[in-house]
């Protein structure tokens, strides 16, 4: 069940007025971690209302202490404290509602470190938050994996036979993962149609998005051993929404026998602040009913899915927003304590910020698929844009933005936004 405590009270207020917006994604209850700059210097941050508590002056005022020993928020990622104890992790939470609680003058009233700490979002740059120890890519929305394994295999074998058993999974690229905002160069690679004799070197014609949610590793494992559920999920620091960009025609010539390469290899954005595993705990869902039996270690006794409402939205360079997709992660049949349990079951060591992507989220419905190979089947059909024009795959200056938030009684969480914007392909004289 939720462990819900004074942090989750929906009646609490921060004397930072614009969180208690009804439509602010950073209210008192959220408190997400991230990493932000002023004038080049990156240090951790939590986003408050249109604010970004700057940590590291708390802990330098001695306001906020999570390790005794050494400094931890005067650093450019979050590795250091998410490396802590998970108890640590908690009491800093508890801390800094405190301190923000509308109530709580030692911060509020002190007008000359208030004005250190408090930093508008508009005047700061955000960072990638972690240093991605390992990233890996899982396939767990049946939705996705039916729409996908229908195109290619046909709707009676649209799954493979291991998936209703365990959570499929593969081991991706961490280099190339960066934040939202950064801009995408259309990948290259071998291209190799239906009628063709041979294959060719050139830019992906068929590049695509996939609306996932990356849970990020706290506490880490020791090789050699295993992880039920519960301690799975506990293992987890916090979230974000995750857009694993794939060039599709790449991907359907290199991934037979073994899987996709350089089709995900290019890049995979992450939003910019992660929402913590506590902040989540009033919106735990069970996952599905298994359709066949799990196995005893992928068995889960608490609901350990999630109810986040996701978007995925495609500007183009000279038009309006157009919604592509409105879907929910509660529907994934693997939860990511699922996965992590998975993992580590053979004995691999899990790392302090070790990337799990989610899978494409689907929804059952045509508006609810998280990928356009799923919106356009394979590119036989066109989306009409609010604009006017219409897409079967991403265009070089199409911005693409996804977008999650939970809500509940008396306000939401938000996860910012990750967006991306293709640039065309660089394309080498030799080529």
């Amino acid at each position: 069940m939720p462990k819900l405590n004074a942090t989750h009270n929906p009646e609490a207020r921060s004397w930072v007025e614009t969180a208690n917006d009804a439509d602010c994604d950073f209210p008192i209850q959220n408190l997400p971690f991230g990493i932000f700059s002023t004038a080049g210097k990156k240090r951790v941050g939590t986003a408050i209302g249109n604010q970004i508590l700057d940590l590291s002056v708390l802990e330098e005022a001695g306001l906020l202490r999570p390790s005794p020993s050494t400094t931890v928020f005067n650093k450019p990622q979050l590795n250091d404290f998410m490396a802590l104890p998970q108890k640590v992790w908690s009491n800093t939470r508890h801390a800094i509602f405190d301190l923000l609680g509308i109530q709580n003058a030692k911060l509020r009233d002190n007008a000359g470190l208030c004005a250190k700490a408090l930093i508008p979002m508009t005047s700061a740059v955000l960072h990638l938050p972690i240093f991605v120890r390992s990233f890996t890519d899982f396939y767990a929305s049946k939705e996705h994996a039916s729409n996908v394994g229908a195109m290619f295999r046909g709707p009676d074998n649209a799954l493979m036979p291991n998936w209703l058993h365990l959570p499929v999974g593969y081991n991706a690229r961490a280099s190339t993962v960066v934040v939202s905002g950064t801009e995408i160069n259309r990948p290259c690679g071998q291209l190799k149609g239906p009628n063709d004799e041979n294959p060719r070197f050139a830019p992906c014609e068929k590049l695509d998005i996939e609306l996932e949610l990356g849970a990020i590793v706290g506490t880490p494992s020791q090789m050699g051993t295993s992880l039920t559920t519960a301690e799975a999920y506990d293992m987890i620091f916090g979230y974000v929404i995750l857009n694993d960009w794939s060039a599709r025609d790449i991907q359907t010539w290199e991934y037979q026998p073994l899987g996709p390469f350089q089709s995900k290899a290019f890049a995979t954005t992450i939003s910019p602040w992660v929402i913590t595993r506590e902040a989540l705990e009033p919106f735990r869902t069970p996952t599905p009913t298994p359709i066949k039996p799990l196995l005893p270690y992928l068995q889960e006794h608490t609901p350990n899915n999630f109810n986040i409402n996701m978007a995925v939205n495609l500007i183009p360079q000279d038009g309006p927003s157009t919604t592509l997709s409105a879907t929910n992660y509660k529907n994934m049949y693997y939860s990511s304590a699922q996965q992590l349990t998975h993992h580590a079951s053979s004995g691999c060591a899990m790392c302090t910020g070790d990337l799990l992507g989610s899978g494409t989220i689907s929804g059952p419905t045509k508006d609810s698929y998280g990928s356009l190979l799923e919106m356009t089947w394979g590119g036989k059909e066109t989306i009409q844009l609010t604009g006017g024009g219409t897409r079967s795959f991403i265009e070089d200056g199409d911005t693409l933005e996804l977008t999650a938030h939970c809500i509940t009684s008396g306000y939401r969480v938000g996860f910012g936004t990750c967006r991306g914007k293709i640039l065309p392909a660089i394309i080498e004289p030799d080529r």
